[in-house]
């Protein structure tokens, strides 16, 4: 389990390095072209290995981490029932919104994030939903502490949240991502809401409703019960991917798009700390198979009721 830990962190700080990296290409480097002219050979070549694949690598090293965290703390049938809703129904979402313009608006994606899948969605796209679905579902499912016996308005709650929150991050992605001066995807129509179409909001908290709440649906004997120590990772990942859209938002593009990241403040950050803070502060992580997942650790050899007197 320790290494899986340290496994999990490297990759998280390669993802939040890589945001980094990102950051800085995009908004100093591209728009000073004589800094690139400045490197060496070597140094070019570098810079345009990172502008190709960048886009791509920030987002595979956020799934991973996601993916590493979700099977050490829920093990690795219930990171599946979450996976693989997300990533299929996301991609169907997103190749029908690319060929016939619903849900999200019309739109294209350009270069920068990796294969395309039938020539329109990059791979990429698919583990976005997941990792940032994820997280965001976990944050509200856990502080709302939805259990096995939960009441069906409760599960209607997490997931309403989850999607409230994955929506709220769009408010600063989508201006960034399609309107910056080096966009990755773009709207082929002018929207009323700073650029964007009102039914892509729409698209983003349907798609992610839809994809939770068949998570939830496999999810529903299941009783998942974080601490606040347990979300810290769902937390950071949240609030590097939020910083990486406002940033570019607020510095390259002009002041009136300082409401869509005030209210991607209000509705995604804010919330998030607040469901982590109110998620208990010191609790047994608690997961339908956590203790079989520690039995099969070649280094926990404890009876079970041991493990019940402990827990007394």
């Amino acid at each position: 389990m320790k290494q899986l830990m340290i496994a999990e962190g490297y990759l998280l700080l390669v993802h939040i390095l890589s945001t980094v990296f990102g950051l800085a290409g995009l908004l100093i480097v591209l728009p000073n072209p004589e800094i690139i002219i400045s490197l060496p050979p070597v140094g070019q070549t570098a810079f345009q290995w990172s502008m190709a694949g960048g886009g791509a690598t920030y987002i595979i090293f956020g799934a991973l981490a996601v993916a590493l965290y979700s099977m050490r703390n829920l093990g690795i049938g219930t990171t599946l029932a979450f996976m693989l809703p997300s990533v299929f129904l996301s991609l169907s979402s997103e190749l029908l919104g690319t060929s016939t313009g619903f849900p999200f608006g019309d739109y294209a994606y350009l270069s920068g994030l990796g294969y395309k899948i039938a020539g329109l969605v990059p791979f990429t796209i698919p583990l976005s939903w997941f990792y940032m679905g994820l997280v965001c579902y976990l944050l509200a499912r856990c502080s709302l502490q939805v259990k096995s016996s939960s009441s069906w308005l409760r599960h209607v709650g997490a997931i309403a949240t989850g999607a409230m929150l994955l929506t709220a991050w769009d408010l600063v992605l989508d201006p960034a991502m399609s309107q910056a001066p080096f966009p990755f995807w773009t709207f082929q129509e002018e929207g009323s809401f700073f650029g964007m179409p009102y039914r892509n909001l729409l698209g983003w908290v349907g798609t992610g409703a839809i994809y939770m709440s068949v998570a939830a649906w496999f999810w529903r004997k299941k009783t998942i019960s974080l601490s606040r120590q347990h979300l810290n990772l769902p937390l950071i990942t949240y609030l590097v991917n939020f910083a990486f859209g406002a940033t570019i938002t607020v510095v390259a593009l002009d002041a009136r798009f300082l409401l869509p990241t005030c209210l991607s403040v209000v509705l995604g950050v804010i919330p998030a700390i607040a469901l982590w803070w109110i998620s208990p502060a010191n609790q047994l992580s608690e997961v339908d198979m956590s203790l079989d997942n520690a039995m099969s650790d070649d280094q926990v050899k404890v009876p079970v009721t041991q493990v019940n007197m402990a827990v007394k």
